[in-house]
């Protein structure tokens, strides 16, 4: 599926993804590829995204590396928006 992370300055993130997981106003959850259609509000917290990373893209001082396929970022709050394995995120 294709991310793409919005910050009110610029694209944060933009490239394909096995899974991210979010910090939901009722909790984290996790979407997948294939997950039915959603819009939710976030709240302060992580950011977990899986995927095969290209390790010649810099994805910069917001990121957190976990493992070599896990990335992390700290968010305050925000929007999420999954359509036909398209997720966007509008964070600040």
């Amino acid at each position: 599926m294709f991310l793409e992370i919005i910050s009110p300055d610029k694209i944060i993130f933009s490239g394909e993804i096995q899974m991210i997981s979010v910090p939901g106003v009722n909790g984290y959850f996790q979407i997948l590829e294939n997950h039915a259609p959603i819009i939710s509000s976030l709240k302060f917290g992580k950011v977990t995204i899986k995927g095969n990373f290209d390790k010649s893209k810099d994805l910069g001082n917001n990121f957190k590396k976990i493992e070599s396929n896990i990335i992390e970022l700290n968010i305050k709050s925000g929007t999420i928006e999954m359509k036909k394995n398209k997720v966007i995120i509008l964070s600040d």
